[in-house]
């Protein structure tokens, strides 16, 4: 075993929750080790729908939620899966997700999420002046897409808890929707335009531009190594033997770092939504902005690398093998609303986001090792929140008060 001289700050996990954090640390003067067993941007960051997806506000868990869930959980390919054989081990988490969908917690969430949203959208404009960030950013706005009236009418609770919290949203008239998106079939009857939403060029392409610029900031290290334990004294322990000590290590190690967490001490009811899509190339059709298809759980996302159609949730842990029946069946709704939509030679993916019950991310310290810090379970927000982050935990290593109340975000509330 050999032991490298000691590190300053040590990111276990450089997906882009792990990068933005590296930066924002770098800015306090100090010097990170990014520690990954893939490398950059090799898990979630790699493929999903690339949104700053700055108006999504309400949890997943929510009033109702469990209503709907059986007709769900029921339906293998449906939005919302959990594999048969997974079922028992997801129960602790099932119950913790219907307490957190009781309207007391609910309103909490919201009001929490709504925060870090408000602190991402400022770190977003702000990140935004760097030209190599900027130019990969489009402010083209987001179409909320219903297949009935009935459909659209359900939305409109949740169209005004958003409208509470300041956000702007349009809904559309038939002219107004085909001046948007051009091509949509008469399948679609209405729609709600969100003007601010933002999308980047392509995530993968967007994270190793934060890489390259963590490494010309300070020389910013990355040990390609998967991390087998961390000791209750904050050392870091490869697979290959070798250890790492820091005086300080954050866990942002996605849908993996509940077990790295409770080596130390501290038990994370963690659990990763496998999500699965398909990249079309660009030519597949003419998207000019994201479709959001709420009702069956997908969204297409225009890139400059294609057109990427995906979404959905699955539980089934982190070794099942990938069911890819879930993506040709995202791949043919599409299709049933695009009906030009070119569905050939798409490549598929299936990445896993790591989830919390409450739908609110894990940013905080250990309760058991001080030098210990989590930054982890974003869900479907890991982009989108990942500057909010950053900035966060860059204050809590510094010992500064952070930028908004952490009590929600508390490792320890479950």
């Amino acid at each position: 075993m050999a032991t490298q001289p000691k590190h300053d700050v040590i990111i276990i996990g450089a997906g882009i929750i792990g990068l933005a954090i590296a930066h924002y640390v770098q800015q306090t003067g100090r010097k990170v080790t990014l520690v990954d067993r893939k490398g950059v941007a090799q898990e979630a960051s790699l493929g999903n729908a690339g949104a700053f997806a700055l108006a999504d506000i309400l949890p997943l868990a929510s009033p109702g939620i469990m209503r709907k869930a059986p007709k769900w959980l029921l339906d293998p390919l449906g939005p919302l899966s959990v594999r048969p054989q997974y079922a028992l081990n997801i129960v602790p988490y099932l119950l913790k997700f219907f307490r957190a969908s009781w309207p007391d917690q609910y309103r909490k969430s919201i009001v929490a999420q709504s925060a870090l949203l408000d602190l991402s959208a400022s770190e977003v404009d702000r990140m935004a002046q760097i030209p190599q960030i900027g130019n990969q950013i489009r402010t083209d706005g987001a179409l909320h897409l219903y297949e009935s009236e009935r459909e659209f009418a359900a939305s409109q609770s949740s169209w005004k808890a958003r409208q509470e919290f300041g956000i702007e949203f349009e809904h559309l008239d038939a002219t107004r929707l085909a001046d948007l998106q051009p091509g949509l079939s008469s399948h679609i009857k209405r729609a709600t335009f969100i003007p601010k939403w933002q999308t980047v060029n392509d995530p993968f392409e967007f994270a190793q531009t934060l890489w390259s610029m963590v490494q010309q900031e300070d020389g910013g290290e990355l040990v390609e190594r998967e991390v087998q334990a961390i000791s209750k004294a904050g050392e870091v322990m490869l697979a290959n033997g070798d250890m790492l000590s820091g005086n300080h290590v954050v866990v942002a190690a996605g849908a993996w770092s509940h077990q790295l967490a409770e080596q130390v001490g501290d038990k994370i009811p963690l659990e990763s939504e496998r999500g699965y899509n398909t990249t079309l190339p660009v030519e597949a059709f003419d998207l000019k902005r994201q479709l959001i298809f709420g009702e069956h759980g997908f969204v297409m996302t225009p890139l400059s690398t294609g057109i990427r159609v995906g979404g959905a949730v699955e539980f089934a842990g982190l070794d099942a093998a990938p069911n890819y029946k879930r993506a040709e069946i995202m791949l043919q709704k599409a299709k049933r609303f695009m009906p030009d939509l070119k569905t050939e030679q798409g490549t598929q993916w299936m990445g896993f986001r790591p989830s919390l019950p409450d739908t609110l991310p894990a940013i905080g310290k250990s309760a058991h090792t001080p030098n210990v810090s989590y930054a982890f379970g974003h869900g479907h927000l890991g982009l989108t929140q990942c500057f909010a982050t950053g900035k966060l935990m860059a204050e809590l290593i510094e010992g500064q008060t952070p930028s908004l109340d952490l009590t929600p975000f508390n490792p320890s509330r479950f």
